[in-house]
């Protein structure tokens, strides 16, 4: 058996050949988008605004994957070069 420390963080890191790691990369955009969608969920109901359970799935999807792709963005390393 291997033991592995799981660890998130915001840097992509790369496999023993040097090529980006995206199954690192996809795994901790997952984790951070399943968070999203449940804390968003979470917050609609706290606030009392669950009287339309479609609208609030499709408010937590949205914000899911907004924040898949941001963390990919982050994994990747990817900027805006100023010119």
């Amino acid at each position: 058996m291997m033991n592995r420390i799981i660890r998130m963080s915001r840097n992509g890191i790369n496999t023993k050949e040097g090529d980006f790691d995206w199954t690192d990369a996809l795994l901790d955009a997952t984790i951070a988008a399943g968070v999203t969608f449940f804390t968003t969920l979470g917050g609609i109901g706290a606030a009392g605004l669950l009287d339309n359970p479609g609208k609030a799935c499709l408010a937590a999807i949205i914000a899911a994957g907004g924040s898949f792709f941001v963390w990919l963005a982050m994994k990747r390393n990817i900027q805006v070069n100023e010119r």
